[in-house]
Formats: structure tokens, sequence, C-alpha cells
């Protein structure tokens, strides 16, 4: 396959098309809207960033197969993150379309509401524990000079539980898949052998954890565990929200976890090399699948490295692998001893 964020509709299995929309100035490139002919009108799987052009994006990839925006009758939204939420609310807005979200997403979209902020109050939180004020505090402000868009950003028509949906002559299991959000879902085509993944399975890349909205509740975690959900459940296509569709999810699921487990055991390394804060861990540590230090990051991605980080230790903790020691200066974190015989 080429460049997966080539423009159009790709048909990914029978009646199931693929459209990038970009996302401009974001090192993802572009997000992935799955558009189901239903027999009786169209169903999307998430539905893009809000942005000037990702309207005519989505117009002109549908009329390339013969459908209008017109005819989507439902989004099924994976997450609530605006890259795949807030074009489903310009979309119900100018045509009637209906939205439907995982419940466990509610809390976190209530303080997005009260707020109006992009930046999660958790997140700099949870930089504070870590041991990082003066980045706390640079991102508060970073997120208080952006603007926030009330309009991109409603309730949905329906809160979806773990269930199966019908989709006209399709049906949709939505999974619960908690980590990356609080209530992250996947929706699996069990007839046709499809998993639409969100940001759960990346074919490339692991998905943030610790972005959080809402109180913190050990998403590494919650996460691993959505991983060992997935194989436990019948394999299929893997149609990530990120990059090229068509591995094992099976395949990818058992990556990441192993990913995971080398970057456990990297951040049991940076407190053996004399890290005692998430923050000081984060800044041995690499980033990204390029091996970035933490020195080659932007502010933003400073903030999603250290999150990702204390996630980590949080972890590590509770596998009585790591002591922690609450300070106000930030967390303390130890290697355990081991136990004596």
């Amino acid at each position: 396959m080429g460049d997966w964020t080539e423009a159009g509709a790709h048909e990914v299995a029978d009646g199931v098309f693929r459209i990038p929309l970009a996302m401009p100035g974001d090192g993802l490139k572009a997000v992935n809207v799955y558009a189901l002919q239903t027999g009786d009108g169209l169903v999307l799987v998430d539905a893009g960033w809000r942005t000037d052009s990702s309207l005519d994006e989505l117009r002109a990839a549908l009329a390339g197969i013969g459908e209008e925006l017109s005819s989507i009758d439902d989004v099924y939204v994976t997450h609530v993150h605006r890259d795949h939420y807030t074009m489903a609310v310009e979309l119900r807005r100018r045509f009637g379309t209906r939205i439907g979200l995982g419940a466990q997403e509610a809390p976190g979209l209530e303080e997005l509401l009260a707020i109006e902020n992009n930046v999660p109050v958790t997140s700099v939180e949870q930089l504070r524990r870590s041991g990082d004020p003066v980045l706390a505090d640079t991102i508060a402000e970073w997120a208080g000079a952006h603007d926030f868009e009330p309009e991109s950003w409603e309730k949905p028509d329906r809160w979806l539980e773990p269930g199966r949906y019908d989709a006209g002559t399709r049906v949709l299991e939505a999974v619960a898949t908690p980590g990356h959000t609080r209530g992250h879902l996947v929706f699996q085509d069990l007839d046709a052998g499809l998993l639409f993944a969100g940001d759960h399975l990346l074919p490339t890349i692991s998905p943030s954890i610790g972005f959080e909205l809402g109180e913190w509740d050990l998403p590494l975690a919650q996460y691993l565990a959505s991983l060992q959900h997935v194989l436990d459940r019948p394999d299929a296509v893997l149609l990530p929200a990120h990059g090229a569709p068509g591995m094992s999810a099976h395949t990818r699921a058992s990556q990441l976890l192993e990913h995971h487990e080398v970057r456990l055991a990297e951040t049991v390394e940076a407190l053996d090399r004399g890290a005692r804060t998430a923050a000081e861990a984060a800044r041995l540590l690499t980033w990204t699948r390029h091996r970035r230090t933490y020195a080659d990051l932007d502010d933003f991605n400073r903030m999603i490295a250290t999150c990702e980080t204390i996630a980590h230790l949080d972890v590590l903790v509770a596998r009585g692998q790591v002591a922690v020691a609450d300070d106000p200066a930030g967390a303390r974190f130890s290697l355990a001893e081991a136990p004596t015989s």
C-alpha cells in the first residue's frame, strides 16, 4: 500500500471505505474515517477533526463512491478526542446525523465542556505529581492561550454501552477498551471479520497513555487489560484510526503488550540510574519509534512523555517492583527491596 494519507475513499472490505482526513499541523498527518454502506444509508466509524477543510474533504471522498454527506445516518465514535469527535458535531448540525459515544466518556466530556480548555486538568496535575511544576505552568499557560471552540463540542445523541448495535444490514459490536481514554470503544463487525480500532490499536505507534480527562485511575493498567481483552476475542482485520489497515488485530495487540513490557523495564532501568521522579525518568528515556531524546521534544510532547512515564511507574508500583512516597515536590519512586528469604 502507498501513502495511507492519500485523499479519497479507499475500499478495505465489501462496502467499507477508509477516508483519510487531514490533520493540519499534527504529527499524525491524518485520521481515518470509515464509511459503511448499510443498505439503508451510511454509517461512519469516527468522523474526524472539525477544521476549515474537513467537511469538503469528506464530501469529495463520498462523491467518489456515489454517496453524499446527507446520507450519513449515524456516527459511532471510538472516543472523545477532537480528531475523532468534533466533525460528528458538525455533521449533526448540518444534516441531523446521530452521534453515539461510549458512556464512560461522559464525565470527561462534562469536564471538557466545563473547563472550556483543550488540555485536561488531570494532565497538568500529573505534571506536578511528576515533579515538573515549570512544565505544568507552561502547559497551563499554553492551553489558556489557545482558543477553545465550544461549537465543536456537544453531548452525543446516545451513550453507548458494550454490546451489539444494528447498522442497517450490518451489526457492530461495541467493545470497551479503556486506556487511551476512559471510555474508548472499538467496534467489531464479526460477520465481516473487521475491527474498527480507533486509537486502541495503531499499526506503527503506541497510543498516548495519560492524556486523560477526569480522575487518574491507572490508565496504563487499563490499557494493558484492554489489549488482552482484544486477544480473548475473535481475531479480525485491523482498521486503525491512524495508519494503514490490514494487519491482524491479534498480532498488533501482542506487539503492543510486548512494547509496554519493554518500556516498563526501561523505566526500572531509569530508576536504577538514579531517577527519583517521573520527570527525571522521562528525561532518561527515549521517545517515539525514532528514539528521540526528551530534549528534542516540544513542550506538548514533553507533557505526553512525562504523563506516560508516571503511568508506567504507577503500574510498577501496583506490581510491587517499585515503591512510591508522596512528596509535595513530586512523588518519589525507588526500586522495591527484594524480599529476604
